[in-house]
């Protein structure tokens, strides 16, 4: 198992470099020009030479390439620039905007855990019932409607008709964090409440749960301890997902709330063009996904013994 983790964290090193490469030549190839950026942020007016000597003192003026290897340094020792608009160090103000995030994202993991399996679940156990039929339309609407549509119902229902919950921010303690939790839990309890339901009705039409039925086996115990236990493989992907697009793909919900966070940091950065900004937030989001899809791959080794990742790559 050390071995694969090795060799998958090496395999991860040349995907990393090439996303921060790719990211890197698209922000420094536009039309725009980076001082002219700054220049129309901070409101400064700058002469010609003002803005040569600026230049050559960001290392612009240097080779793209150049450029490139020397930002990879700085940020392979923490250094991630400073802000075009606020002139703040972006590893500052990234950190202070991640427990914003990390927070909702812990919220609308356990309302998603709490609503999609239980309904798939039962779903799978009254196939083709009444409830079923409600549970399966039901999670169809949920997941067709997109998260902007589902924030501005919840805040018209229960900010603005009845006054239950403060329309955006994050000031006002546990009331805050309900409406863009319940947007994005809304959306993703709906789409892996149908792949529960299949997942549970494909185990509970495999062999092994009719031979166990013939041995007089209770159908709960069949559904708790033998095909729950065979659907969280998928289950464990289903979250590992989920948790690798909320760090890094809630930016419209935390633009809609003003939810501080890091999504919200980098819709703010790409409006103003703050190229700082916006390439941490692509590095944050390479990360993140490459460790979930490791995380995903070590949970499979542990909850399904057919896999023996270790030996096959070894």
């Amino acid at each position: 198992m050390k071995r694969y983790i090795a060799k998958r964290l090496l395999q991860l090193i040349p995907i990393l470099l090439g996303i921060t490469l790719f990211s890197f030549l698209l922000m420094n190839t536009g039309t725009a020009d980076v001082i002219d950026v700054m220049e129309n942020n901070t409101g400064s007016a700058l002469s010609e030479e003002e803005k040569n000597a600026l230049r050559e003192d960001l290392g612009l003026d240097r080779p793209l390439l150049l450029q490139y290897v020397i930002w990879l340094g700085k940020t392979v020792r923490g250094d991630m620039g400073e802000s075009f608009v606020s002139g703040q160090p972006v590893s500052a103000m990234f950190v202070s905007k991640l427990p914003a995030t990390i927070g909702l994202m812990i919220t609308s993991i356990l309302l998603t855990v709490f609503l999609s399996v239980p309904l798939g679940i039962l779903s799978a156990v009254r196939q083709n019932r009444v409830t079923d039929y409600l549970i399966r339309f039901f999670s169809f609407v949920g997941n067709s409607l997109p998260n902007f549509f589902v924030s501005l119902l919840l805040i018209w229902f229960f900010s603005l008709k009845f006054k239950l919950l403060p329309v955006m921010g994050n000031n006002a303690g546990w009331k805050s964090v309900i409406l863009p939790t319940l947007t994005l839990a809304l959306s993703m309890a709906s789409r892996y409440t149908r792949q529960v339901r299949a997942t549970v009705l494909e185990e509970l039409n495999k062999d092994y749960v009719q031979g166990a039925r013939a041995r007089g086996i209770g159908e709960k115990r069949i559904l708790y301890f033998s095909v729950l236990r065979a659907s969280m493989l998928t289950i464990a992907t289903l979250l590992a997902l989920s948790i690798g697009s909320l760090l890094g793909g809630t930016a419209i919900v935390e633009s809609i709330f003003m939810w501080d966070g890091v999504g919200k940091m980098a819709v703010d950065a790409i409006t103003m063009r703050d190229y700082p900004v916006i390439q941490v937030y692509v590095i944050w989001m390479a990360v993140i996904y490459v460790c979930v899809n490791l995380f995903t791959d070590m949970i499979y080794h542990y909850l399904d013994p057919r896999i023996r990742l270790g030996r096959e790559d070894g």
